[in-house]
């Protein structure tokens, strides 16, 4: 079974909130999940996952420190991420608040690592987005994005 990492920072409890609803749709696709903030996080664990998801509130159009923290101490492993599935997502309080670039900024570590990242062609491209939290909307991207992310989990098995 497949083993992916939800790792999240959350000041209000919107970012936790979607991770949590992540995590559930996971361990529906038949994806084990650990989710956890990212200060619990410690990085050379990264490695025991074979997918990783972040996510993070916006501020000023990109991650949260914790969050970059979690990337930064990452370098010590550079190279061993390589072909590792992942994923981002991001919250914040007004439409345009710069989800987008919170998750660019998210998927380009990921991507100087090696790891897999998918794109979407519907809804949100990049990664799930929440604007005032965990409507049904965002359950509907959430749902489709851990999908998704499982099936090329599976393909990376085969």
């Amino acid at each position: 079974m497949a083993k992916v990492l939800v790792a999240y920072y959350s000041r209000t409890g919107k970012t936790r909130e979607v991770a949590q609803y992540l995590g559930e749709r996971f361990e529906k696709e038949g994806v084990s999940c650990s989710l956890k903030a990212v200060g619990d996080v410690d990085p050379k664990e990264l490695k025991d996952y074979d997918g990783i998801v972040l996510g993070s509130p916006t501020y000023y159009g990109s991650m949260s420190a914790e969050v970059k923290k979690l990337l930064d101490d990452s370098v010590k492993f550079h190279t061993k991420l390589d072909g590792k599935v992942g994923g981002a997502f991001a919250t914040s309080a007004n439409l345009a608040g710069g989800n987008e670039t919170t998750v660019l900024g998210i998927l380009n570590a990921m991507l100087i690592h090696g790891m897999i990242i998918q794109g979407d062609p519907v809804g949100s491209h990049y990664g799930p987005v929440a604007v005032t939290g965990l409507d049904d909307r965002v359950k509907k991207e959430c749902d489709r994005f851990a999908g998704r992310f499982a099936r090329l989990l599976e393909q990376g098995k085969k």
